[in-house]
């Protein structure tokens, strides 16, 4: 399965929208890198990359979810933490199968992909409503 950034995933934040589409870029390279090679050294490179980009990303969030003082920060980072968790299991399971397996795929599609679209149109997508009421109180 490859994700896709839709409708359905748009925050209304420029920023925050655009690192979500090259996430969603990234694990779908990975995604196509182990279907179609099963290369072990790639997989590794490609979710080296994507762990990289999400902690990019991550501290992006954050940081405008600490500018507009969103309440709910700190549960947003315990998500964070999650898939960090998973990234590090998916290394594992890299190691422990010798490279990139259905396994590993199906783990790549429940605990990566799932996860970005519930934690985009839940978590994200509440900072986002958070600031706009807060940018335009006057207007409610």
């Amino acid at each position: 399965m490859y994700a896709e950034f839709d409708d359905s995933l748009v925050t209304g934040n420029e920023m925050i929208d655009s690192q979500h589409k090259v996430l969603i870029e990234k694990i779908n390279d990975l995604v196509a890198s182990c279907e179609e090679k099963k290369d072990k050294l790639n997989a590794v490179r490609l979710l080296n990359y994507l762990a990289d980009y999400t902690e990019f990303h991550f501290s992006a969030e954050e940081k405008l979810q600490e500018e507009i003082g969103y309440p709910g920060i700190e549960e947003h980072k315990k998500k964070h933490d999650e898939l960090r968790q998973t990234v590090d299991d998916l290394h594992q399971m890299l190691e422990d199968e010798e490279g990139p397996s259905d396994a590993f795929v199906d783990q790549l599609n429940k605990k990566v992909i799932e996860w970005l679209y519930y934690h985009i149109k839940g978590f994200d997508r509440s900072v986002a409503e958070y600031r706009y009421m807060r940018d335009n109180a006057e207007r409610l």
